[in-house]
């Protein structure tokens, strides 16, 4: 049977529409989330936090990368957190599909893996 070629948006949904993937987003997610909460409780009190460390550790190595490539000052600099988590995420699909799908011809073709 031949492959059909996907368009961009096609190949995203893909691999990022399945439970590893949203999974991984939703914990990033609540991550940042936490470090923003944190962020803001800690401005009032004066004490410096390093939750914000939490948040590229939850991205990494991916957003380590990011940042070690593009040295970008203030904000900006952050932008490696959700590119992080989207070429993560959409790693962690591609896994997901392939083992999901192996497992479905394997035992289609009467092949168990087990």
């Amino acid at each position: 049977m031949a492959k059909t070629s996907r368009s961009l948006p096609q190949t995203f949904r893909h691999y990022l529409a399945n439970p590893l993937a949203l999974g991984y987003l939703g914990v990033v997610l609540a991550v940042c989330l936490w470090v923003a909460v944190d962020t803001f409780s800690a401005t009032s009190s004066g004490d410096a936090s390093f939750a914000g460390v939490w948040a590229i550790l939850a991205t990494a190595p991916t957003s380590l990368l990011f940042t070690s490539l593009f040295t970008f000052a203030g904000p900006v600099g952050l932008i490696g957190i959700p590119i992080g988590a989207v070429v993560q995420a959409f790693a962690l699909g591609a896994l997901y599909r392939h083992v999901t799908e192996r497992r479905t011809h394997g035992t289609a073709n009467g092949v168990s893996s087990a």
